[in-house]
């Protein structure tokens, strides 16, 4: 115990009062409410899949995953937890990621039409069925900011399906039951901007992983065969870091 703990609370107030007024409230409010604009993004990819608008949807879609990517740096930088204890930030995070991770591909997966039917419902069925069970899992981030087992992060494995991988109906159902599969193998998967180790590759592959997507969508229906050989080497990479970062450091 230091002397700070020693000294009575009511002395502390002010300053606390002071630190969490008024101005910082409204600056925590301002960054709940940017993490919510996710939704939006993903509402507006919802319209673009319905009105067979793909390319549109796939852009909404990175758009949601940028917010959520840098929502977090915003939510440290003005202390946000601090500030407003009350409002459950985590769980805004996970309701507007299960919509854009998991149920938003899932309903693209369906209506592109990619797997054969019945295999497609199949398909659909398995992203928002695995989704569900491992947002129930005890510990599904370690406390060492390590995803344990593959992520919910339907969104670019249907998208890479769709505007990069030209492969038949088969293999794409076949990808699909992997990465459910996936799910539940104890791999230590790394956030990119959270990994300890090797984490300036990571943040160059994933620039690399993202700006390759943005083109095959862009000249989309006919990416070059570089961008498929490009999405395979990061699924090798972030593949061999999991099975480093779990049984070989």
């Amino acid at each position: 115990m230091t002397s700070r703990d020693l000294i009575p609370s009511p002395y502390l107030s002010p300053m606390n009062q002071k630190e969490n007024g008024p101005l910082a409230k409204i600056l925590a409010w301002g960054v709940h409410l940017f993490t919510a604009t996710g939704l939006l993004a993903g509402f507006l990819a919802i319209i673009a899949i319905r009105d067979h608008e793909w390319q549109w949807a796939a852009f909404w879609l990175i758009a949601a995953l940028l917010i959520d990517g840098i929502d977090g740096t915003f939510a440290r930088r003005f202390r946000v937890k601090e500030v407003l204890p009350h409002v459950d930030g985590k769980m805004i995070d996970y309701v507007i990621d299960f919509a854009n991770y998991a149920i938003i591909p899932a309903f693209f997966l369906y209506e592109i039409n990619l797997i054969s039917s019945p295999w497609n419902e199949i398909g659909a069925a398995i992203i928002l069925l695995v989704s569900a069970m491992y947002y129930g899992l005890d510990g599904m981030v370690s406390e060492d900011k390590y995803f344990i087992g593959f992520p919910v992060m339907w969104n670019m494995v249907v998208l890479y399906q769709v505007f990069v991988l030209d492969v038949p109906s088969p293999v794409h159902f076949a990808l699909i039951l992997f990465f459910g599969i996936l799910h539940f193998v104890p791999l230590k998967f790394a956030y990119p901007s959270q990994n300890h180790f090797a984490k300036v590759p990571t943040l160059i592959v994933t620039g690399l992983f993202t700006a390759n997507l943005l083109y095959a969508i862009i000249v989309y229906p006919n990416p070059p065969l570089w961008c498929s050989l490009l999405a395979i080497g990061t699924v090798l990479y972030y593949g061999g870091l999991a099975v480093y970062d779990t049984y070989l450091r």
